[in-house]
């Protein structure tokens, strides 16, 4: 499946959270309901992955968490804050680097419409 395939299914599925939950819940009850619809789409995600540092041939483990992978594909970034800042952008390029993957999301719950709270990050796509 395509980085694009997927980034449309998952923006299907945040509209659908946000249209029925709405905005200003906590960032964890979001990540789970769309952990749980994602699979239930017959998505493989994982959740919560360690994205390692590697410095001068140096790998430390504790660098950084992406909320959830789809596919080994697309990274998604989830929000509930009451505005997404240019650092919250810098930071999910960084995880696209790190990974070497293209594509992510930045989806921020927080809107009160969803379409206004998601950004696609892109990194060589």
């Amino acid at each position: 499946m395509h980085e694009n395939e997927i980034s449309k299914i998952v923006v299907d599925v945040c509209y659908k959270i946000h249209t029925t939950l709405g905005p200003g819940i906590f960032e964890s009850v979001y990540e789970n309901i769309l952990e749980y619809e994602l699979i239930e789409r017959g998505l493989n995600i994982t959740r919560q992955q360690p994205i390692p540092v590697i410095w001068k041939e140096i790998k430390f483990d504790q660098g950084f968490r992406a909320d959830i992978i789809v596919e080994n594909k697309v990274i998604v970034e989830i929000k509930s804050i009451e505005a997404i800042a240019p650092v919250h952008q810098k930071q999910l390029l960084t995880y696209l680097r790190l990974t070497d993957l293209k594509l992510g999301l930045l989806v921020n719950f927080n809107e009160a419409l969803i379409k206004n709270g998601i950004q696609r990050i892109v990194n060589n796509l």
